[in-house]
């Protein structure tokens, strides 16, 4: 189930992404450039920031009312979160949020991607996020479509016939995991990222990144 091979390529040369701005024409440019022929088996993978930018998530920091419950949890953790102002023009007092619904965003994009290619690749929306008790931020999907995002492996035989019992591959949040080493986090300009070689088994038109969210009741931190 698992692939031999894969290949990840970054898109070079796309604009500073404004408000109002459509993202497929430009991955599609891209694309194009680097001639590089997408097909329906590939995934794009696709960083946040543009994906907000885009849809015009810009907060201004100055003219946010904060509530005293907002003041009282950021005195006790020492920060905000929610919010992000790397790589946002102007972010002395800008800052940047999540996309309010990164399925839609990924369905929304691949949806456009596929007018425009000719072909139907799988998108997915990534973003970075701390681990507990390790050092670094790591490459997540917080939105995906057209791919699996957790495959369940629970049932199947190991090499020497034992069966799995706690087995569950985050597919979307490994492929982005990769992804991000090619797109960076500092000023590479590097938004979107090419895979090839991801199994048609991984292939879901219903799967979401909502779905690798553990339940509250599995919930290790509470």
């Amino acid at each position: 189930m698992s692939p031999t091979a894969l290949s990840l390529s970054a898109l070079d040369g796309l604009p500073e992404v404004s408000p109002g701005m459509a993202l497929a024409p430009l991955i599609a440019a891209a694309l194009e450039r680097q001639k590089l022929a997408v097909r329906d088996d590939d995934v794009l993978l696709v960083c946040q920031k543009i994906v907000s930018k885009s849809e015009g998530r810009f907060v201004d920091l100055d003219a946010i009312e904060v509530s005293p419950r907002a003041r009282e949890l950021a005195s006790r953790c020492g920060k905000n979160a929610g919010v992000d102002q790397s790589n946002v023009p102007d972010s002395e007092s800008r800052a940047l949020l999540l996309p309010q619904d990164p399925d839609g965003s990924a369905r929304t994009l691949r949806a456009a991607l596929s007018s425009l290619l000719g072909a139907t690749p799988a998108v997915v929306i990534t973003d970075t996020f701390g681990r507990p008790w390790r050092q670094g931020v790591c490459g997540t999907a917080i939105g995906a479509a057209g791919i699996v995002t957790l495959l369940d492996r629970r049932g199947e035989d190991d090499r020497f016939g034992r069966k799995l019992k706690v087995t569950q591959t985050p597919v979307a949040d490994q492929l982005a995991c990769a992804a991000t080493l090619l797109m960076g986090e500092g000023a590479e300009g590097r938004p979107v990222v090419l895979a090839r070689g991801v199994p048609a088994a991984w292939r879901r038109e219903s799967a979401r990144a909502a779905d690798l969210l553990r339940p509250v009741a599995e919930d290790l931190f509470r």
